[in-house]
């Protein structure tokens, strides 16, 4: 283990951090920017679709672009917009503002969220043991703190530009200085495939079953995030107060989840921490949906919480495994239907809602997180040359740094 690797892990840890914090500032004070700018109810969830969508065409684009640029050189340039964009959606005053500054944050988060994996992925590698679930959990982390922040500028009634402009004057300087020691540890079709003595390319057939876990796990992630406080004021019947605290138990549980999480893939494997993480979230799911009150509801998101937190880090890292010759086009690839899952995820738990019981639209997350059992066997290590089913180390990418170290 080398002190390059070390810096590498630690500095993309940070950088999942002020994403999750600059994501956080960003969903949690949606209704101060629909005031601030005059959307309309009707217009509003337009401007909402609009992100993840051009975040899909900013990860798909980000995969061309690894072929000529290292995600490092891309990471370090694309979180500093991602967060003046932040800033300009908080400090504009029209509609056209507000879009222009949305579309750059859509499209540079996916180009952000795409290179952050690949370059998580390929640490992994070089480690040569699970450390992924770390990352995510420092994103999660990240979040509560933005969220935080989010709820001080709210009961302050602080304007948009004055709650985002300390967050960026301090986290922009911290991101660029610990950007010099990314590591790109040769996670594409260079080194590891030369290793292996074969370029590769990725089959989507064989990339699909991730796809779908993807897009199930981001269903019930945008189900908690947006149905969980309506559903315990209006379903259950708390006050407002409580009904705030489901989404904020479920991060935090997260958050554990995480922590905890590579341990776990050490010592039992991916596959049954997988099957482990898709039975308690789909447990969860179940006890909101029979839930005799606010409590027994808020104990259902917080076992939703510690399932499904373990699943997209296991995700990137699988696909990671199965294409070690062409990883970042396929943590590319797999990085959009993580945009597929939340556009789908909302809406379809909304409608099933309004149309027939917000009771039996939870039972619809619970399925589609349970069908990943059926996909779990995706998530173990293939056989290598040695013979076994682990990541070894690839010591001939460890001293590879992007700032040439």
């Amino acid at each position: 283990m080398t002190d390059v690797l070390r810096r590498g892990r630690a500095s993309l840890a940070f950088s999942f951090f002020v994403q999750g914090a600059t994501f956080a500032l960003l969903v949690t004070r949606i209704p101060a920017i629909q005031d601030r700018y005059g959307v309309s109810d009707a217009l509003l969830p337009a401007f909402l679709a609009a992100v993840p969508i051009l975040a899909g065409v900013g990860s798909v684009t980000t995969e061309q672009l690894v072929k000529r640029i290292r995600p490092s050189l891309l990471l370090r340039w694309l979180q500093p917009v991602v967060m003046l964009a932040l800033i300009g959606v908080g400090s504009g005053d029209r509609l056209a503002e507000l879009g222009i500054a949305l579309a750059a944050f859509g499209l540079a988060v996916g180009g952000l969220d795409a290179s952050m994996n690949m370059l998580g992925v390929s640490l992994q590698r070089s480690y040569g043991r699970s450390i992924m679930l770390s990352f995510h959990a420092a994103f999660s982390l990240g979040g509560i703190v933005g969220a935080s922040l989010a709820w001080v500028g709210a009961h302050w009634h602080l304007a948009l530009w004055v709650s985002y402009l300390p967050v960026v004057v301090v986290l922009l300087p911290a991101v660029l200085v610990g950007s010099r020691w990314y590591v790109d540890a040769g996670a594409g079709s260079g080194a590891v495939a030369v290793e292996a003595g074969e370029a590769q390319s990725v089959v989507f057939k064989l990339l699909l079953p991730l796809c779908l876990v993807m897009t199930f796990a981001y269903i019930g992630d945008s189900t908690v995030s947006n149905w969980s406080a309506k559903y315990l004021k209006d379903v259950l019947g708390s006050s407002e107060q409580l009904s705030t605290v489901p989404y904020n138990v479920y991060m935090v549980t997260t958050l554990l989840g995480r922590a905890l999480g590579d341990a776990g893939v050490r010592r039992f494997g991916a596959v049954a921490v997988v099957r482990l993480g898709a039975v308690v979230a789909a447990a969860g799911f179940a006890v909101v949906a029979v839930a005799p009150g606010a409590w027994v509801g808020m104990l259902g998101f917080t076992l939703v919480g510690l399932g499904l937190c373990v699943l997209v880090p296991q995700t990137f890292a699988a696909a990671g495994r199965l294409f070690p010759g062409a990883s970042d086009a396929a943590v590319a690839r797999l990085n959009v239907f993580n945009y597929v899952g939340f556009l789908i995820g909302s809406p379809l738990v909304g409608a099933l809602g309004d149309a027939w019981s917000y009771r039996w639209a939870m039972f619809v997350p619970m399925v589609l997180v349970l069908v990943t059992l059926v996909y779990a066997r995706s998530f173990a290590p293939p056989p290598d040359r040695y013979g076994g089913e682990h990541e070894r180390p690839r010591t001939a990418d460890v001293g590879r740094g992007s700032n040439g170290l």
